[in-house]
Order: structure tokens, then sequence, then C-alpha cells
């Protein structure tokens, strides 16, 4: 269907009948086919041969973890954003000229990009976790590409074959001294003296090599543990305020009051106000962080609580489950060797009647387990709550300190500010004064209005942070409460239906003898 001249689209229709190509044979292949194969179940997927173009339409794979993309006509590589699951990806033998499109792949331990138009090693930097790189038969002229692939430690085999650098005469010793991990190279093993005459070759700029590269881990690494770190301060939703941050905030669009604390007496006056603010931020903080692992130790017990209920209740049908199993494997032997209509009617209602049983039994383990998470969930919901409760009270408590601070700090200003113009007035401050100070103390209104202003843009500063940390709460709680009655629909729709679909297949197997008999 798909070898024909014109390039193929990823559509709906090619994916479907790939996945059923793939799918499980026979009954259950059958089955399967009836009721529709969920693309977001399927872990393996071949598109080789199919004359595709274009990379699309493959986000509904959220579990894909093998991928076959070889032997088609593609020349970017895009639209592989989702499968962040990827452990296997081929891309061999199609027209790609550059290397992309693979930033979200983390987990590819094993890529081929063999036969393709490739010139340059680059733009792999997230696969941390590669281990097998084909990329023979491409465009690759220059060995100094090559130590790209140092930053890869896990990989440990390598194919370079039908490059233009592989005929250089120090291609192997080159690869051997600059990729010490790598064990085979162009589908053999690397020879132990070929790596200690390379090591010896190349050891002067190997060595300022190592010593770049260690500069450099030390300097991610660093970088990286900031980055960790601020991530665990946006969590708790108190990133910058572990330090004098709100206060300098207040300033930065602040530029009468930026002026007025390059004199002498208002320094001071701010810097103490600095002090304090920097205080109770701090205090903030401290509160803020310890708050945010109280949340996460209860969404970890509710998790736990919540999965130890699911587990109970699954075993309890599971055992209902397998006494039935039991009991009907003798049923259907028996009837398969009796002859007498009566005795077959007789044992197929018996047969019935126990599925019957089993269903309704585990419908109740079913309306068991909903009325207990409702309970759990009721439970969560309050403790949730009350953590919000406390936060917003404490947050809004300190907030108000600071607000506090402000306004006293306000108040100490325009005093001070006042006193001062009268001196300016006088003429005994001209030393003081810059032209654009001086243009404030011209009267009582302009020294009052930039005191003011100054003031105003502190306020909002603090009442946009408040707000913040109370959105972000509020938000969270919202959001995380809705995900768990979700995900307990989700739950109850799809366990109604294994247990329907299920009954079905026990009454098909006592159908499919009747068929049986019959024939």
């Amino acid at each position: 269907m798909y070898d024909t001249a014109e390039p193929n689209v990823i559509d709906d229709e090619m994916l479907r009948q790939a996945v059923e190509e793939q799918g499980p044979r026979g009954e259950a292949g059958r089955i399967a086919k009836m009721e529709g194969i969920s693309f977001k179940d399927v872990t393996s997927l071949r598109l080789d041969f199919k004359n595709i173009l274009k990379i699309d339409n493959l986000w509904q794979f959220n579990h894909l973890t093998k991928l076959q993309l070889d032997n088609n006509i593609i020349e970017k590589i895009h639209g592989l954003d989702t499968l962040v699951h990827l452990v296997w990806l081929d891309l061999s033998f199609n027209n790609i000229e550059v290397i992309e499109g693979l930033d979200a792949l983390t987990k590819l331990q094993d890529l081929s990009l063999y036969n393709n138009r490739i010139s340059v090693l680059q733009n792999m930097d997230s696969l941390k976790n590669l281990q097998v790189l084909s990329i023979g038969s491409n465009d690759l002229t220059s060995l100094e590409n090559l130590a790209y692939l140092r930053r890869f430690k896990q990989l440990r085999t390598l194919n370079l074959s039908g490059n233009p650098l592989s005929e250089d005469e120090n291609y192997k010793l080159f690869v051997a001294a600059h990729l010490p991990e790598l064990v085979y190279l162009d589908f053999r093993l690397i020879d132990e003296n070929i790596r200690d005459i390379a090591n010896v070759k190349y050891q002067y700029s190997i060595e300022e090599m190592n010593h770049t590269e260690t500069l450099e881990r030390v300097k991610r690494e660093k970088e990286e543990a900031i980055q960790q770190e601020l991530d665990r301060h946006k969590a708790a939703y108190m990133e910058y305020l572990n330090g004098p941050y709100l206060f300098e905030s207040m300033y930065a669009e602040d530029v009468e009051g930026t002026r007025l604390s390059t004199l002498p007496a208002i320094a001071e006056l701010v810097e103490s106000f600095r002090t304090k603010c920097t205080e109770v931020c701090q205090n903030l903080f401290e509160f803020g962080l310890k708050h945010h692992e109280k949340r996460e130790a209860e969404m970890a017990i509710f998790n736990e609580c919540l999965q130890e209920a699911v587990m109970e209740n699954q075993e309890a049908g599971t055992k209902n489950i397998r006494e039935l199993e039991s009991k009907s494997n003798e049923l259907l032997n028996e009837l398969s060797q009796i002859t007498e209509q009566q005795i077959i009617d007789a044992k197929s209602l018996e047969y019935s009647q126990d599925v019957s049983q089993l269903m309704d039994a585990l419908l109740n383990l079913e309306i068991q387990l909903v009325d207990q998470l409702e309970e759990i969930n009721k439970e969560y919901e309050r403790n949730i709550g009350e953590l919000v409760s406390t936060f917003l009270e404490t947050v809004q408590g300190l907030m108000a300190q600071i607000r506090d601070l402000e306004n006293q700090h306000h108040e100490h200003l325009l005093e001070l500010c006042i006193n001062m113009l009268e001196r300016v007035l006088k003429g005994e401050m001209d030393e003081d004064m810059t032209d654009e100070l001086r243009a404030l103390f011209v009267d009582k209104d302009t020294i009052i209005n930039a005191v003011s202003a100054s003031h105003d843009i502190h306020m909002l500063k603090i009442d946009n942070r408040e707000d913040e940390l109370v959105t972000k709460i509020n938000n969270w709680a919202t959001n995380l409460l809705q995900k768990v009655q979700q995900e307990e629909i989700q739950r109850n729709r799809k366990r109604v239906a294994e247990i329907n679909i299920y009954i079905d297949h026990m009454r098909d197997e006592l159908d499919n003898l009747d068929v049986h008999e019959q024939i």
C-alpha cells in the first residue's frame, strides 16, 4: 500500500496498520483488533520501507521504547519530542543531513544513523545514556570532530566505517586515544596494543583536553547545583526570598528612592530597612522550605495509602478469579467429554451462574474500593486544606511584617526629607546635592510626592509578591485535588471495563465450546 513513488505521510491509517501487523496473533490478535489497540500502550513500532518523507503524528505513542524508521526518504529529524521513553532508534538509510531534534530522548541507548548524508557530529548532548552509535556511510571528514563523542561516557560501540575520515591513516589511533571507554569500533574489538600506541601518539593533546574538560565539568557541576537548588526553592514557591532580592526589587524601578539613598543620612536609613526586610524574607524562606517538605510528605502518605488499598482489593479479586478459573477448567473439561444434552445444559447453566457470581463479586469489590478511596480522598482533601491554610496564614503574617517595615521606613524617610528640605533651602547642603537631587528639594510638595511615589512602588512589589505566593499555593491545591478526582474516575472506569472484558471472555469460552460440540 505504501510502496509507491510518491512520499507517504505518517497518518492514523498507516500507524493503525503498522500496530496491527506487529500486534498479537491468534485469538489474542482477534480480540485486540476487535477492541482496538491503544497507541499509548504500544512499546515497539516499525515504520521501515514506507517511503516516509516527514516524521509526524507520533505524539500518541507515549510509552514507545523502540522505533524503526529506516529505509525511508526522511530529510529532517523532528517530531520525536514526545517519545521521551525511547531507548532504541533506527534512522538508517534515509536522506538526513543534520543531526537535530533529539534533545528530549534522554533515555536513548542505541542510535543508528547509518547511510545518511551527515557531515558533522553535533546536537546530541542530551543523550547521556547512549551506548551504541552507528553512523557509518555518511559524509564525516574531520577526525577532530570525533572528539565530540567524548561526552558520551557510556558509549561502548561505534560504527564509522564508510565515512571519508575512516580512510585517514591515523583514524583508528585517533579514535582509540580520544575515546578510551570505547570497546568496539566498526564491529571489531579495539586491540590493546593499538590503544597503547594511540595514547603515546596523542599524549599531550589528550592531557590538555582532559584538563579543559575537567574545568568545564567543575563549572557545569556548580551551575547544575545552583539550578537544582533554585528548582527546590521554586517548588516551595520561595525562589529569591533567601536574601535581599525582594528589597532590591523595590528599588529596581524606584528612580526617586534610589537618588535619595545616595545621601549619607538616608543611606543609613535605607540600609537599616534592607537588613530588617532581608531578615523577615529569610524567615519566610525557611518556613516555605519546611512547609514544602510537609506537603511532599503528605502526598507520599496519601499515595502509599492509595496503592495499599488498591493492591489489597486487587488481591481479593485475583483470588476470586483463580477460584473460578480452577473450577471452570474442570467444568469445561467435563463438557467436552459429555454427550448427553441434559447434562450439558445443566453444567452450562452452572458455569454461567458461576461466571455471573464472579462478576457480582468483582463489581462489589470495586464498589467497596470506590467507597474506601472516597474516604481516603476526603481525608487527603482536609489535610491539604489545613496545609494551605497554615501556609497562607504564615505567609500573610510575614508579608504584613514587611509591609509594616516599609510603612515605618516611609514615615522616617518623609520626616528626614522634610528636615533636609529646610537645610537645602538655607544652602546648608550644597556640597551633597547633585542637580538631580536638587530638583527633588525645590519645595515641600515635590519632595513629598517623590517619597510617596517611592513608597507606592515598594508597596506594589510587596503586594505582588504576596499575591503570587497566595495564587501559587491555591492553584497547587486545586490542581492536585482535581487530578486525584480525575485519576480515580479513570481508574474506576478502567477497572469496570476490565471486569466486563474478562467476564465476556469467560462466557466466550463456553460459547466456543458449544460451537465445537455442534460441529
